[in-house]
């Protein structure tokens, strides 16, 4: 599937100007590899090398168009755009690049060129949801580093009714894989007889967490569908496609990542 926008359609800017000199720390970042502050201890320890020479000063320039860059003796390749997408996974497709068995994975969802982005997150292949897919490697550290805690709302379908006790044991923490989890928002938007659906805030983004959660407490997701990642929400975006971020959704996202990248 494919959203009624053309994958050229920009709604990121470009890079860096041709023949522009940039800060060796920012072309690293937009080579997608990792954030600034990554890079400048890549620098420090020598592991950059500038046209085949290590190079550990900070403030060293180079011309994307010129200058060859490698990391640990691999070249790199700056991105000429950043590109930024929100895609609404579906259930049964995997968060991964190529599957060893040939099944379904969110890159035939996207458009053709996007095998190059990242995602920000990963889901599992049994939940849903948002997913942000960009190749601009800074924003994605700086959202999903464990010490800035952004916000991933989730709207979670379990099993069966939660007493109070067990809702509060969640929203103050259990023991899951890698050990306690911190304090997160817990709501419960309906419940029956055979369930209920609860709206879970966490600010951390461990393997299986939000389900880790509801077993740890004795009961069984059926339905796990992300909503939100930072600011960035999901609302009526039809399940399997993409489109762009909107100028103002870009902002508000690089404006969130600054703020806890200080």
């Amino acid at each position: 599937m494919s959203s009624s926008q053309g994958f050229s359609t920009p709604s990121s800017k470009t890079a860096s100007k041709p023949g522009e000199p940039v800060r060796l720390n920012r072309w690293l970042a937009q080579s997608g590899v990792c954030s600034r502050r990554a890079a400048d201890e890549l620098i420090r320890a020598g592991e950059v090398q500038v046209n085949g020479e290590v190079c550990t000063d900070l403030s060293r320039r180079v011309d994307p168009e010129k200058d060859r860059v490698s990391l640990r003796g691999e070249d790199l390749k700056p991105q000429a755009e950043l590109v930024y997408l929100m895609l609404n996974k579906p259930r049964g497709v995997l968060v991964t690049r190529a599957d060893e068995f040939d099944r379904d994975t969110i890159y035939a969802l996207l458009p053709q060129g996007a095998h190059n982005l990242r995602y920000a997150g990963r889901l599992d292949k049994g939940s849903e949801g948002l997913l942000l897919m960009t190749n601009d490697g800074e924003l994605i550290n700086a959202l999903t580093h464990p010490k800035h805690g952004v916000e991933k709302v989730y709207r979670v379908e379990i099993n069966r009714v939660l007493s109070k006790k067990e809702l509060n044991e969640l929203r103050n923490g259990v023991p899951i894989e890698g050990g306690l989890t911190r304090p997160a928002g817990v709501f419960v938007k309906s419940q029956g007889d055979s369930g209920m659906t609860l709206k879970i805030v966490i600010k951390e983004g461990r393997k299986r967490q939000v389900r880790q959660m509801v077993e740890a407490v004795g009961a069984r997701v059926r339905r796990l569908k992300r909503l939100q990642f930072g600011t960035l929400q999901l609302k009526d975006l039809p399940e399997g496609r993409w489109r762009h971020l909107t100028p103002a959704e870009l902002r508000s996202l690089k404006k969130l990542a600054e703020n806890k990248d200080k």
